[in-house]
């Protein structure tokens, strides 16, 4: 049975969507079959950051109402053997996700050969955020390092824990914290949490911190997944969070200032 990953978070515009671009392609390259799947009916945004918009026919609601399969909905990266990408809807409503359906195309995925299914889900409690935590077996939390979105990620890990169908069996969601737009300088001054701050009030083990970086920008708008841009701190902080995901032990990078040379001070460069 294929792993289902959701990545997910209580606020929107933390980077939740760069962060399954990223874990997806990050589990392909490391050899794994790996699928990501668009929860976010209605806007779908998956589909732009993978750069796979103009090859979307049919999408995750065509295949769970019956009008397409998943070998027509399924589009194939052309940059990474393993990784497949399946697009949510624009047009139809949050509603049309039902448990009965989203599970059989989990099921379907798993005997197709995929070993993850990462689950690409809308902020907060509504029922496309539902049904992705409903199925997860680990749980990706994306926080920003300041108190709303703490506080929100918070009460994404109760409703994982209490309404996940795991927690329904007994059972229990892996959860795994990854913190992103980390500033080490806002840090020193007090104007941000740091990361020892936000895994004190989350109690959930750190997978990684991303710092602020402008080619997280860059790769959104190139529609390229920043994993693959080996010489970003973002690209570098992500290969860190998912091999760390896959039970390697890596040191954690980025979480002091950067010693920078009077030129880069006065010119204001950054990554």
């Amino acid at each position: 049975m294929a792993i289902v990953v959701t990545v997910t978070s209580g606020k929107g515009g933390v980077g939740k969507t760069t962060s399954s671009a990223a874990f997806a392609a990050g589990l392909a390259q490391a050899g794994h079959k790996t699928v990501v799947i668009d929860f976010d009916v209605g806007l779908r945004n998956l589909d732009l950051i993978m750069g796979v918009e103009r090859r979307v026919v049919f999408d995750f609601v065509n295949v769970i109402q019956g009008e397409a399969t998943l070998h027509q909905a399924l589009i194939q990266d052309k940059r990474i053997e393993n990784l497949s990408i399946l697009a949510a809807s624009q047009t139809k409503d949050k509603d049309a996700l039902t448990e009965e359906g989203v599970e059989t195309v989990i099921q379907e995925l798993s005997e197709m050969g995929f070993e993850y299914i990462v689950c690409d889900s809308p902020a907060g409690i509504e029922r496309g955020a539902t049904m992705a935590l409903h199925f997860a077996d680990h749980a990706v939390i994306v926080t920003n390092p300041e108190v709303s979105s703490v506080r929100d990620s918070d009460r994404i890990l109760g409703i994982l824990q209490s309404k996940s169908k795991r927690a329904k069996e007994g059972g229990r969601v892996s959860e795994h914290l990854l913190i992103t737009r980390y500033d080490p300088v806002r840090v020193e001054n007090g104007e941000m949490l740091s990361h020892e701050d936000v895994c004190d009030i989350l109690a959930v083990g750190l997978i990684g911190v991303i710092p602020e970086s402008k080619a997280v920008l860059k790769a959104s708008n190139t529609g390229v997944p920043v994993i693959l841009d080996h010489e970003s701190d973002a690209g570098v902080a992500y290969a860190d969070a998912v091999a760390r995901f896959l039970g390697e032990s890596r040191p954690m990078k980025f979480l002091t200032p950067k010693k920078q040379g009077l030129l880069k001070r006065i010119l204001g460069g950054s990554d």
